[in-house]
């Protein structure tokens, strides 16, 4: 028996909508670590958005990087899948390395500044600031669930 699979919105969805995000933990030689402080609302993350459609999640990570730092990344790896429970959005984030270009603002940074890991943790939220201590371990990527505000403890 064959079953077809629609994306096509129902009234009553079969399966749950969820928004693709990338970010990208950019390591300059020195371990800093790029970050932004978000102009919508003031945290500080690393840089990153919504995946579009049609694009491939390196990419995304490049431009997304790009149009908020001005800094040209090369992606090196996939280091940590993270899912916001409460709102539906998985997070792909990636280890880059500096490529080229220089740190600017853009309308969704109010600051872009290279922070060590310890201004990291003091800095950001703890959903935000173990993406980039993931990132810096070596290893397999972390998968992790959060609720938007605090990750899921293990049982």
């Amino acid at each position: 028996m064959l079953m077809y699979m629609s994306n096509i919105r129902q009234e009553t969805p079969s399966t749950p909508l969820h928004s693709v995000s990338v970010a990208g933990v950019v390591v300059r030689e020195d371990g800093r670590v790029l970050t932004i402080k978000r102009a919508d609302n003031g945290t500080w993350e690393p840089p990153g958005g919504v995946l579009e459609l049609a694009e491939d999640p390196e990419d995304g990570v490049r431009r997304e990087v790009y149009e908020e730092t001005g800094i040209k990344v090369d992606v090196d790896r996939l280091t940590g899948v993270y899912k916001n429970t409460s709102r539906g959005i998985v997070a792909l984030v990636f280890r880059c390395r500096v490529e080229g270009g220089s740190e600017q603002l853009s309308d969704e940074s109010a600051a872009v500044e290279w922070l060590t890991p310890d201004q990291v943790t003091s800095r950001m939220a703890e959903v935000y600031a173990v993406r980039v201590t993931d990132a810096l371990m070596d290893g397999a990527a972390r998968v992790r669930a959060h609720d938007g505000r605090k990750l899921a403890r293990d049982a």
